[in-house]
C-alpha cells in the first residue's frame, strides 16, 4: 500500500479540502498521513480513516513562525515512511522538496491558490520578492502537480513550464443536506477565513442598510479589524462572529442560511482569479449567493444561474444585492432551485476521480 504525505500549516480540523483528499485516496487504497500544526486552542482531532498528526512550535506567525515550521517539518519528515510526499501551497514546498530530493522520493505539488499574488502578499513588495524566490526555485522541480482552477494552472506553465491537473474544491454530494430549512429569521452566512481581501470594510458597512443578521464563520488575520468595523459601524446586533466551526456543524448550519457571500477585492491575481471553496459549498447547500462578478465564478454562474453576480464591491452594491435577495422571494426561489440542480454536478464524487487517477500515473 503505497503512502502519500501530505504537508499544510493549519491545524487539520477546520481544512474541508484536506479531509476531502485524504479520505478519497484512502478508499482509493493509498495509506494516507497529513501533518500540521498544532495551536492554542486547537481542539482535538477527530478520527479519521487517514492518519493525522500535529507538529508544536514556539512561534505562531510571521518569518520565525514559517522558518520554525519548516526546519521541524523537514527533520520530522525525514524519519517517517513514505513513497509521495504532497506540499500543499508554497509554505511547506522547501521541505518537501528537500527530503524527497535526499532520499529519492515522487514530491508533489498542490497549489490551493496562487500564493504569491494573494493580496496580503502583494501589497508587501519585500516579502513578495521573498516567496517569489521561493517559487522560482521549488515550483520547477515540481513536475508532478494540480490546482484548483484553469487560470492558475496555466500562470504555472508560464511562469515555469509546468503542467498542472485542475482538481476543484467541490464539496462532497449528500442526499439530504437539510436543503430549504429556514428557521427563524432569514439570515446571510460568510463561511472561510476571515483574511485581508475578503472585503469585509465593505460588507460591514453595507449592514447598516440591510435588515438582516450576517454569521461569520471563521477566522483569520482580518479578525480582529473585523471587531472594530463592527463596532464603528453600530452593527452589533446584526453581525455574529462564531469563529472556528468544525466542517460537521458548518454543513447543518449553512443549510438554514437565506443568502451566503462571496466577496474578494479586485486586487491581486489570487483574489481576480479565484474559485472558493464557499462558493461550491454554499450551491451544494441550495443557498443563493452575493457573489463577486470575476471570471471563474461568472463562467460557473453563466451556466448554472445560482448566484447573483456584483460588478463591484462598494457599499451600496453589497447592500442593494443583499436586500434585492432578501425582498424577492421569486428570483430567491428561482437560484435556490438552480442550486439543487447544479449540486448533481459540482460534487467532489466526480472531482475525486481525477485525483485518484492523477496519483495512480505515479
Amino acid at each position: 500500500m503505497p503512502t502519500i504525505i501530505f504537508t499544510v500549516t493549519n491545524d487539520l480540523s477546520y481544512d474541508q479540502r484536506m479531509q476531502r483528499i485524504c479520505t478519497s485516496l484512502v478508499q482509493a487504497g493509498y495509506s494516507v498521513l497529513l501533518v500540521g500544526r498544532k495551536m492554542d486552542g486547537s481542539k482535538l482531532l477527530e478520527e479519521k480513516s487517514f492518519r493525522q498528526k500535529r507538529l508544536s512550535c514556539l512561534f505562531n506567525k510571521g518569518f520565525l513562525f514559517y522558518a520554525e515550521y519548516n526546519l521541524r517539518l523537514f527533520f520530522w519528515l525525514l524519519f517517517q515512511k513514505k513513497d509521495i510526499l504532497c506540499a500543499i501551497d508554497l509554505d511547506t514546498i522547501l521541505p518537501v522538496l528537500f527530503v524527497s530530493s535526499i532520499q529519492n522520493k515522487k514530491r508533489v505539488y498542490d497549489a490551493h491558490e496562487l500564493f504569491t499574488e494573494q493580496i496580503e502578499i502583494v501589497s508587501r513588495p519585500f516579502v513578495r520578492k521573498f516567496w517569489l524566490g521561493i517559487e522560482k526555485f521549488a515550483v520547477t522541480s515540481f513536475i508532478h502537480g494540480y490546482t484548483v482552477n484553469q487560470f492558475i494552472a496555466g500562470e504555472f506553465k508560464r511562469r515555469y513550464g509546468v503542467t498542472y491537473e485542475v482538481i476543484r474544491n467541490l464539496p462532497v454530494y449528500t442526499e439530504d443536506p437539510g436543503i430549504n430549512i429556514y428557521d427563524g429569521e432569514k439570515f446571510i452566512i460568510y463561511q472561510g477565513a476571515v483574511n485581508e481581501g475578503r472585503c469585509f470594510e465593505t460588507l460591514i458597512p453595507a449592514m447598516q442598510q440591510v435588515n438582516a443578521k450576517l454569521v461569520i464563520c471563521g477566522q483569520g488575520n482580518f479578525f480582529e479589524q473585523v471587531k472594530q468595523l463592527i463596532k464603528e459601524n453600530s452593527v452589533e446586533d446584526k453581525v455574529e462572529l462564531r469563529g472556528y466551526i468544525l466542517p460537521n456543524q458548518l454543513k447543518a448550519l449553512t443549510p438554514n442560511a437565506w443568502i451566503a457571500v462571496t466577496l474578494f477585492e479586485g486586487t491581486g491575481l489570487n483574489q481576480y482569479h479565484s474559485l472558493s471553496n464557499r462558493f461550491f459549498d454554499y450551491i451544494m447547500a441550495g443557498v443563493p449567493q452575493v457573489c463577486v462578478g470575476y471570471p471563474e465564478y461568472k463562467a460557473i454562474n453563466d451556466e448554472y444561474q445560482i448566484a447573483c453576480l456584483i460588478n463591484d464591491t462598494d457599499v451600496e452594491t453589497i447592500a442593494a444585492a443583499l436586500n434585492k435577495l432578501l425582498s424577492d422571494n421569486v428570483l430567491h426561489t428561482y437560484l435556490a432551485g438552480n442550486c439543487i440542480e447544479a449540486r448533481k454536478y459540482l460534487q467532489w464524487q466526480e472531482e475525486e476521480k481525477k485525483l485518484e487517477a492523477f496519483y495512480n500515473t505515479l
